[in-house]
C-alpha cells in the first residue's frame, strides 16, 4: 500500500525542481496539478484545458497518488515531455503565457500533445502557417455597423500582404490589400464579444485600421493567427537580415500595453469632454483614441517620447475643463500641446499613468524618430 505522505514529500520535491517548477504549458509559477497520462506538471487553468481533452488529472497536495504513478512523474516530468513535444517548435508560433486567453493555451496544448505538431515528424500535410500562403472564410464586422459578415481572406507570404473581399465573388477585386509591413494581430475576446474574436491593425495612408474578425473554430482562429505571425517573420528576416531571433521574435505581434474608456477634452481644454476607447502601443509608443471600442479608425493618436525630449505625464484637475463625468485627471504633455484625459476610478488614473511612464522611460530608438515625425495634432 502506497505511503500517502511519503508520496505526496517525493511530489513536492519534483514539483520544486527548476524544469518542474512552472507549468509545462503557460509557464504559471508554482503549479500544483499534474497531468498524469503525460508526465507533466500544470497549474490550475491548464489543468482545466486537460481535463475537458480527457487526460488524468491530480493534484499534488490533496489526491491520493499510488507509488507507481510517482515513480511515472519522476522518471517523466516537463523538460522530458518539453523535448519531445517541443522539439520543433517554430520561432513564429506565439507560445501562450498564463495570462492570455482561453483559447490560445487551449490550442497550444492541443497542437502539442492531440495532434503533435512540434516533435519534427509531421511532414505531409504540411501544417497551414507554414506554408507561406494561407486562405479562408472569416467573419468581419461591418466598418459602420455592428453585424459581422463572412468574407473571405487571403494571406500570402510571397506578397507579404493580408487581402480580404467584400464578395466571394473574386473577379470584382478585393475589397483592401493589407501589407505585413505595419500589421499587428491581437486576440481580443472581451472586446469583440467572441471567444475567438481576433483584431486586426494596420496603417492606412495617414491613420491606423482596426479590423475585427473571429471563426467559430477555435483551431482555424489560432491557425490564422500563427499564419499571420509566420508571414510577419518572413518579413522581419527581409527587412533585417543581420536581427536575430531574440531581437525579431518581440516584434512578430504584440499585445497593446493598456486599453481603455477615458474622457477626452479638445486643444484649448476648454471643450466638452467625450468618452474616448484609448490604446496604447507600447511598441509604437502611440496613444491612439477612439470614439468606440470597435471602431475601424482612430480619431487621433498621441506619440509618447521620452521627457529628454520634451514629453511628460502628470496627474491632473483641470481647472476650466467642463462637462466631464469623471475626476481622475491624466495630462500628456508633448513639445506642441498638452492632452487631458479623465478616468473613472482612482485606480484606472494609477495604471494609466504607470503604463505610460513605462513608455516614456525607455529611450527612443531611430525609428522612433520617423513615427513621431508622421504625427500631425490637432490645434
Amino acid at each position: 500500500m502506497a505511503n500517502r505522505e511519503r508520496n505526496k514529500k517525493m511530489l513536492l520535491e519534483l514539483v520544486k525542481q527548476p524544469d518542474n517548477s512552472r507549468c509545462a504549458d503557460c509557464g504559471a509559477p508554482d503549479p500544483d496539478w499534474a497531468c498524469c497520462k503525460l508526465g507533466v506538471f500544470v497549474c490550475l487553468n491548464c489543468s482545466g484545458i486537460h481535463r475537458s481533452l480527457s487526460n488524468r488529472i491530480k493534484s499534488i497536495r490533496l489526491d491520493f497518488w499510488e507509488d507507481k504513478l510517482v515513480e511515472f512523474m519522476k522518471s517523466n516530468g516537463n523538460a522530458s515531455a518539453q523535448a519531445l513535444y517541443e522539439k520543433a517548435v517554430p520561432p513564429y508560433y506565439y507560445q501562450p503565457q498564463q495570462n492570455d486567453c482561453k483559447v490560445l493555451r487551449e490550442q497550444w496544448i492541443c497542437a502539442k500533445y492531440e495532434r503533435m505538431e512540434f516533435t519534427g515528424e509531421t511532414k505531409y500535410p504540411p501544417l497551414s502557417y507554414t506554408t507561406g500562403f494561407y486562405e479562408g472564410m472569416l467573419w468581419k464586422k461591418g466598418k459602420e455597423n455592428t453585424q459581422f459578415l463572412k468574407r473571405k481572406f487571403v494571406l500570402s507570404e510571397r506578397e507579404f500582404t493580408l487581402t480580404y473581399y467584400n464578395k466571394e465573388n473574386e473577379s470584382k477585386g478585393p475589397k483592401a490589400v493589407i501589407a505585413i509591413k505595419d500589421l499587428n494581430a491581437t486576440f481580443q475576446p472581451e472586446k469583440i464579444n467572441h471567444p475567438h474574436g481576433l483584431q486586426i491593425t494596420y496603417q492606412d495612408t495617414d491613420h491606423t485600421r482596426n479590423l475585427y474578425v473571429y471563426h467559430d473554430s477555435p483551431e482555424e482562429i489560432v491557425t490564422w493567427y500563427n499564419a499571420i505571425r509566420a508571414t510577419r517573420y518572413a518579413y522581419l528576416k527581409t527587412a533585417y537580415p543581420t536581427g536575430s531571433d531574440v531581437e525579431l521574435i518581440p516584434k512578430i505581434t504584440r499585445n497593446y500595453l493598456k486599453e481603455g474608456y477615458m474622457e477626452k477634452t479638445g486643444p484649448m481644454q476648454k471643450e466638452p469632454f467625450k468618452k474616448r476607447w484609448c490604446i496604447l502601443d507600447s511598441q509604437n509608443r502611440k496613444l491612439f483614441y477612439f470614439k468606440g471600442q470597435l471602431d475601424a479608425k482612430e480619431l487621433g493618436a498621441i506619440f509618447i517620447g521620452t521627457e529628454r525630449n520634451g514629453y511628460s505625464v502628470k496627474e491632473c484637475d483641470p481647472q476650466h475643463a467642463r462637462g466631464n463625468k469623471w475626476k481622475y485627471g491624466v495630462t500628456v504633455e508633448t513639445p506642441e500641446r498638452e492632452f487631458v484625459f479623465m478616468c473613472e476610478q482612482e485606480h484606472e488614473q494609477m495604471e494609466w499613468l504607470a503604463a505610460l511612464r513605462n513608455v516614456l522611460s525607455r529611450p527612443m530608438a531611430p525609428q522612433d524618430y520617423t513615427i513621431e515625425a508622421n504625427i500631425k495634432y490637432k490645434r
